[in-house]
């Protein structure tokens, strides 16, 4: 069958703030995603002051959203801490609210919902579902997160690629002394671990790190974040006692750093789709609502034929955060710039505001 409105693929923030700003726009968009409710995607949980703001021009309220409140960043490496006031104040909030309220939103503004079905191939004018059913499209916004689709797939890793790993550890009141109001970035050997608070007073840890280092640990998530708590005083007071039986969440082969920088005619790449900056930065949902802007600002001006440019544009406006997140990153193997930069009056504020996304 043909629908001629446009296809949106993915129903995390992403494909949903697309798909609220097309149906109120008059388009009538179709919204598909392989699951029925929200998940709890794989993401740091953290909304920047610039996401909030984001997510408020959709129409909804920073009250609603009930994130726990982030006004500072601690750093940690080579024995060191140091902490920094943030720009303005953002939240920790798990990818299941957000989602659930973006969702929400998108129903309200009258999008249509194909739930339960996943998106097997795409290629130029079809996507094929999981159920056999065969889409012809004429514009497709692809926001499938760090999910690849079988035609359209990133670039890979190579021999030791990065991988995210994450676990949720329950509300404690150790953990709501140690962390508090603070988004934690601990430096480790090959990568590093982000910790914060989230609305139910849940820890959210996420990693990144390479695949030779979780070898190194037996292919074993957990005893992979032991070893790191062995050697970092500080996250094992966080951590506790973790179960060898806890659930750890894993993501294989991250492209942290790429961007798309083309497209097919119609196909409007979104969130980590068009570009992966690296989760310590915290920007990952303020890439994703601000890819989702621009390209359904292009389609109202130029339908199926603006896609290509729209990649390009989007991909230049997204070098620097991304740059600046890689530099950022790489600071923390050298405590000593670290330590040098965070004493630098306003250049650890300037630091903070290269890695968000700029407005169009």
């Amino acid at each position: 069958m043909r629908i001629p409105a446009p296809i949106i693929v993915g129903a995390g923030p992403a494909g949903a703030a697309a798909a609220m700003r097309l149906a109120r726009a008059g388009a009538a968009p179709l919204l598909i995603d392989r699951q029925t409710v929200p998940g709890d995607a794989l993401c740091g949980g953290f909304l920047s002051w610039a996401t909030i703001a984001q997510i408020e021009a959709l129409g909804i309220e920073t009250a609603a959203l009930g994130g726990h409140r982030v006004d500072r960043l601690a750093l940690f490496a080579g024995g060191q801490e140091i902490v920094l006031p943030l720009p303005a104040a953002g939240m920790g909030l798990s990818r299941h609210r957000l989602d659930t309220m973006l969702r929400a939103a998108a129903q309200e503004a009258g999008v249509t919902f194909r739930l339960g079905r996943a998106v097997r191939t795409l290629t130029p004018g079809t996507i094929t579902l999981d159920d056999g059913d065969a889409i012809d499209w004429d514009s497709l916004f692809l926001a499938t997160g760090k999910h690849d689709l079988r035609g359209a797939a990133r670039p890979r890793g190579g021999a030791d690629p990065e991988l995210g790993l994450r676990l949720r550890l329950p509300s404690s009141p150790a953990r709501r002394r140690l962390i508090g109001s603070r988004i934690e970035l601990h430096w480790i050997d090959g990568g590093y671990v982000g910790l914060l608070l989230q609305e139910d007073g849940s820890a959210n840890l996420c990693m990144a790190v390479r695949k030779s280092a979780l070898a190194a640990a037996g292919g074993r998530p957990i005893a992979l974040i032991a070893r790191l708590a062995d050697l970092s005083p500080a996250l094992a007071d966080r951590l506790g006692a973790v179960p060898d039986d806890a659930q750890v969440d894993a993501i294989g082969d991250v492209p942290y750093g790429w961007r798309a920088t083309t497209s097919w005619p119609g196909l409007y790449r979104l969130g980590d789709q068009a570009a992966v900056i690296p989760s310590l930065a915290g920007e990952g949902i303020g890439i994703a609502l601000a890819s989702a802007a621009a390209a359904v600002a292009r389609w109202q001006g130029e339908g199926r034929d603006g896609a290509v440019r729209y990649q390009r544009d989007f991909s230049r406006r997204a070098m620097l955060p991304l740059r600046a997140a890689a530099g950022f990153r790489a600071l923390g193997r050298s405590p000593g710039l670290l330590r040098l930069l965070t004493a630098t009056p306003g250049a650890a504020r300037l630091a903070m505001r290269l890695t968000r996304i700029a407005d169009a």
